[in-house]
Order: C-alpha cells, then structure tokens, then sequence
C-alpha cells in the first residue's frame, strides 16, 4: 500500500522555483494497475522517482506498506527499493559488460545474497520472460525486446510488491512492445502493482485506473470506463 500526502518537489532553476509536483495526494492499493498520462512537463516522470524512492519529496509525507519513507537516510532508501520497488526504465540502463544474468543477479549481489542462489533465481526469472536460452549474452548481443525482458527479470527478481515503468514500450517496436507489456500485465494478474508512465493512449488505457497530471497536479483519477 502506498499514500501520498502533500507531496511536493520542487526544483530551483536560476533565481526561480519550479514546483513540479504540487500537493499530491494519492493512495495505492497492493496489485492495483495503474496509468500516469499527461502532457510533457507535467510531473509524471517526477512522481514516478518519488514513488520509486529514486528522489526525496520537498515536503509531504510518503508512507510505503505503513512506514514513512519520506525522510530516510540514502542507503535505507536503497534497501527498502531493493526490497519492495522494481523499476523499469525506456533505456533499459543494463550493464554492458555484464551478461543477462548478472545484470539480473546485481539487486541480489548489493543484498548479499549468495552466488548459488543468484544463479539459481536470475535463471528462474530470465526462464519466466522467456529468456533461458540468452542467460550469457551480454546487451550488446540482444534485440531491445530481449534487453527489456532482462531489466523486467531484474526488475522482480527481488519480489517487489510495485512494479514502476517509464515508458516501457518507448524504444521498442509494435510486437516487441506488445510482448513487454504482455509481460508485465501477466505480472500484475499475480499481484505485483504496475504504475506505468505513458505518452501513449492505448497503452494508458490498458490500465484499470487512469491518473492525468497537469502542471504537477493530479487532474483527474478515473477508472477504466470497460473491461
């Protein structure tokens, strides 16, 4: 479960304050699969960091599964990420030198989770967005829809309870990302929240619950009018 209250960012650009969220006020339920749309610079990608744990709020309190977050020290932050947030980033952010499992293995290697077990679990999840045959292929070996495959699996090795994506599907080719999106739906029908930031309409409208953000606000909260 995640609450938002009174969460504001601001930013000071020159001798101006650039507030680029606003008073947030927003309530997550565990599995809930939601979509963030709005225009450019309205604040989407921001409250998708502050609910990552990726940045801090200005003011507001931030509650994540009952505990406030809001304040942590950076390597109690990191741990709670690790622990309950997988994050899936457009540019997917892979290691190049690495091969797909130990990108995957990196979350587990900074909990210091034991090689036979990273083996074992980077498999698992690399097997389950069907990857077993690419296990030692490094990025540069792999098609988009493959790397993106590999950040899901590093995503959820670590059993996050949210799945945050910024536009999964934004460097990737109509079947490569229908496949993703595929995937981490599949994801969400066993549990795991989705919060997905989008420019695109039909991908926005995926989601069970629609979230428009205009000039750091959340403009309209809506759920998905059919099935």
């Amino acid at each position: 479960m995640i609450k938002l209250r009174g969460i504001c960012r601001d930013y000071e650009v020159g001798d101006e304050t650039v507030h680029a969220l606003d008073h947030i006020e927003l309530d997550i339920a565990a599995g809930e699969y939601i979509s963030i749309m709005g225009p450019s610079g309205s604040g989407k990608s921001t409250l998708l960091n502050i609910l990552g744990l990726l940045d801090k709020p200005t003011a507001g309190i931030y509650e994540l599964d009952g505990s406030d977050v809001s304040d942590l020290p950076d390597d109690h932050l990191a741990q709670v990420r690790r622990q309950k947030i997988g994050f899936i980033f457009q540019s997917f952010h892979l290691v190049s030198r690495l091969t797909a499992h130990e990108n995957v293995e990196l979350p587990m290697l900074l909990m210091g989770t034991n090689k036979k077990e990273r083996r074992q679990r980077a498999e698992e999840v690399l097997d389950s967005v069907g990857l077993r045959s690419r296990l030692d292929h490094r990025p540069d070996q792999l098609s988009g829809g493959e790397r993106q495959r590999v950040a899901i699996a590093r995503a959820i090795v670590m059993r996050p309870s949210f799945l945050l994506a910024d536009e999964p599907t934004g460097n990737l080719d109509s079947k490569s990302g229908g496949e993703i999106i595929s995937i981490v739906e599949d994801l969400n029908s066993q549990g795991i929240g989705l919060v997905v930031v989008t420019h695109d309409p039909d991908l926005g409208d995926r989601a069970r619950r629609h979230l428009r953000m205009v000039d750091g606000r959340i403009h309209s909260d809506n759920p998905r009018k059919s099935a």
